[in-house]
């Protein structure tokens, strides 16, 4: 049995079979490096293992975030397919090979770009405003008996706090009721960071439109700029300067001067298809001419266009208070 990534004290996420360490709720996670990769790693295997075995059953118990999480499944397949197809014909027609390499590494830039570009919204917004767009949190299932033996079945998720507008998880935000911190500290951070001021009676309340603004924004953003930087990794992928490297790349690490010399080679092809790129050395037309630098700066333009639009914030409680609006020496008459 493949186990969640399971969390220690509602802080730290580790791997384990230690059942006493998985929570029986929804439980807040870290946004690290470490979580990510480990959540990561984790749907990846039960994509490939746990959850087409239970489509294919017929379980009941098989849902809508199974059969997304499979959706990796065809991508990985179909790219590994498409690079073989050209890399079979290398000793019968190297031209195709040499195409195929290329566009395997298409695909591996493609996702690379696309995927940590996203950063380049995420980590700004989050700075500016306080508000972790992509804080993840664990999900416990608690599944239907499929056979009379069975008892206490459940599965594990993984979810992001804000991944549905509507239907945000706010009780998650919350701090602890037992701790000696406030409950709204989180809310409180955001409000203080975005100008709301400290000491809020309701500090949740008044950031709850903020963080819905800059949910939608901040999806937006990525999906937007997270194309036109998946675009120019295939760019990159396809400059000439990459040859010198398939010619000699190895990843036979026991072979220490070989492997060395690899990854030389590698650094210095990365440097020249990347200046390939921006100022092409051999240019037919000016669309060849700038392509490249025009892609580049679209993508850096929409980034930082879509950081802005997401923390100009507009949806700000009043602070006009009701002492300025009433005055209480004053009579007034209602009829």
């Amino acid at each position: 049995m493949i186990l969640p990534v399971s969390v220690h004290n509602n802080k730290n996420i580790i791997f384990g079979e230690n059942k006493k360490e998985i929570p029986k709720e929804d439980t807040l996670l870290k946004n690290n490096l470490s979580t990510r990769t480990r959540i990561g790693l984790d749907k990846l295997i039960k994509a490939f293992t746990v959850y087409p075995a239970r489509g294919m059953k017929g379980s009941i118990n098989s849902d809508f975030y199974e059969f997304l999480t499979m959706g990796t499944v065809p991508y990985l397949i179909g790219s590994a397919t498409l690079m073989g197809v050209f890399n079979y014909s290398n000793k019968v027609a190297p031209e195709a090979a040499k195409l195929g390499k290329k566009m395997a590494l298409g695909v591996l830039l493609y996702g690379l770009f696309k995927s940590i570009s996203k950063s380049f919204v995420n980590l700004p917004v989050k700075w500016i405003t306080g508000i972790d767009t992509q804080l993840p949190y664990l999900k416990v299932n608690h599944q239907l008996p499929e056979n009379k033996d069975d008892f206490d079945l459940t599965s594990y998720e993984y979810h992001k706090v804000g991944e549905s507008v509507e239907f945000t998880r706010w009780d998650l935000l919350y701090g602890d009721p037992y701790s000696k911190k406030t409950l709204n500290e989180r809310y409180d951070k955001i409000a203080k960071r975005n100008g709301l001021g400290t000491n809020l009676n309701d500090s949740d309340q008044d950031v709850k439109p903020i963080y819905r603004e800059v949910l939608v924004k901040s999806t937006l953003a990525r999906s937007l700029s997270s194309y036109l930087w998946a675009a120019v990794g295939v760019g990159l992928a396809f400059q000439d300067a990459w040859d010198e490297y398939f010619n000699t790349a190895t990843l036979k690490f026991w072979e220490p001067e070989k492997f060395k010399h690899s990854m030389k080679i590698l650094g210095r092809s990365i440097k020249n298809s990347a200046k390939n790129f921006y100022k092409p050395e051999i240019a037919d037309t000016k669309l060849e001419k700038y392509a490249g630098k025009t892609l580049l700066f679209s993508a850096i333009a929409l980034t930082l266009l879509g950081v802005l639009n997401t923390v100009h914030i507009t949806k700000k409680p009043s602070k006009v208070k009701e002492s300025d609006v009433m005055n209480k020496n004053k009579e007034s008459v209602v009829e």
